[in-house]
């Protein structure tokens, strides 16, 4: 509770899920949003999940029912029914696990293939979070209980190196890093072509795609940008193939699939990565000859190393992250066969 905010009341139980709680709303918190004002003061309901108590009438201002965007006022009294927290499982489960770097504070971790961040809802399974949870005796707790550990994340099909925090204090100093962006990451990926240029910078905004919910695409229209998150990465031709290239990428903002966006943008995607264009890879595909078996159908994208602070010892920490297997082959055939 802020001192700005003062509950007239203890919380009035309801039934054995639910209770009710009456807020009277103090000067400095005139001129707030209802929704806004609600979530600061209960952060562990999202801001949808407060918006949708309001909508359903869950939540009255000075016993009249309002919307999400109600400009508070001094002296306001709100009542609202919070509803009963949701039980909290993460399921442990035995995974391989290739750690990089281990110490009383943070966990390294080379992410394979296939394999999400966290659960997408209350029960899934198959996660990193499971198998760190299985692993680890002590994880973070960050802002959400289902993602314990978890300071940053990779796409799903995306290998190499993630952080993760054993304790409160070192999530929150390695999450200021990250929003600070001091956190320096690279990545290397084979993408399809020769670029004309040994290095760039590609400085476009990216926003979801307009028909696939799940995709998305640098914002431009008519040859002028249009609205769009900034998104700049960095790129530099590391090794030279016939008809391929091993680049070194170095995001300065992290939007969601940046790299693969802007790669494919420039019209070099991501071997593997189908959904930006890029082809899947078999050894006949690569060498011209042998299996038609794919062996990587998703992006050839590798975390490869992370630049940070340490989040209790200060000390400035560089982790690097070697290939997992598919990737590896996929380098063994470009260098045996298509080599400049």
């Amino acid at each position: 509770m802020t001192h700005d905010d003062e509950i007239l009341d203890r919380p009035i139980p309801i039934d054995d899920e639910c209770q009710r709680v009456r807020l009277h709303v103090r000067p400095g918190r005139h001129g707030r949003r209802l929704d806004v004002y609600l979530h600061a003061r209960y952060p562990h309901l999202s801001r949808t999940a407060v918006q949708r108590l309001i909508r359903q009438g869950s939540v009255t201002v000075n016993g009249q029912p309002a919307k999400p965007s109600h400009t508070m006022a001094a002296h306001d009294e709100v009542e609202l029914t919070l509803p009963a927290p949701e039980p909290i499982e993460v399921i442990p489960e035995e995974m391989p696990l290739e750690v990089l770097y281990e110490d009383a504070d943070i966990i390294a971790i080379n992410k394979r293939a296939d394999i999400v961040c966290h659960p997408a809802n209350r029960y899934q399974t198959g996660t990193l979070v499971n198998g760190l949870v299985h692993y680890a005796n002590n994880l973070s707790h960050g802002s959400d209980p289902f993602r314990p550990g978890i300071v940053h994340r990779l796409d799903k099909n995306t290998t190499g190196v993630i952080l993760i925090a054993k304790n409160d204090e070192a999530h929150w100093r390695l999450s200021l890093q990250f929003e600070r962006r001091t956190v320096q990451k690279t990545y290397l990926a084979v993408v399809h072509g020769s670029p004309r240029l040994d290095s760039d910078v590609i400085d476009m905004p990216i926003g979801g795609h307009p028909i696939v919910r799940e995709k998305f695409q640098v914002m431009v229209r008519d040859n002028k940008i249009d609205i769009g998150k900034p998104a700049v990465t960095g790129w530099e031709a590391i090794e030279r193939f016939d008809g391929y290239t091993l680049v070194k990428l170095s995001p300065k903002t992290g939007r969601t699939h940046q790299l693969r966006v802007h790669m494919s943008h420039i019209g070099h995607p991501i071997v593997g990565d189908i959904m930006y264009g890029g082809r899947a890879a078999s050894d006949k595909e690569i060498a011209g000859s042998g299996s038609e078996e794919v062996f990587l159908r998703y992006q050839a994208l590798h975390a490869w190393k992370i630049e940070f602070q340490h989040p209790i010892r200060e000390q400035r920490m560089e982790i690097e992250a070697p290939f997992h297997a598919k990737l590896r082959h996929l380098m063994q055939l470009l260098r045996a066969h298509r080599s400049r």
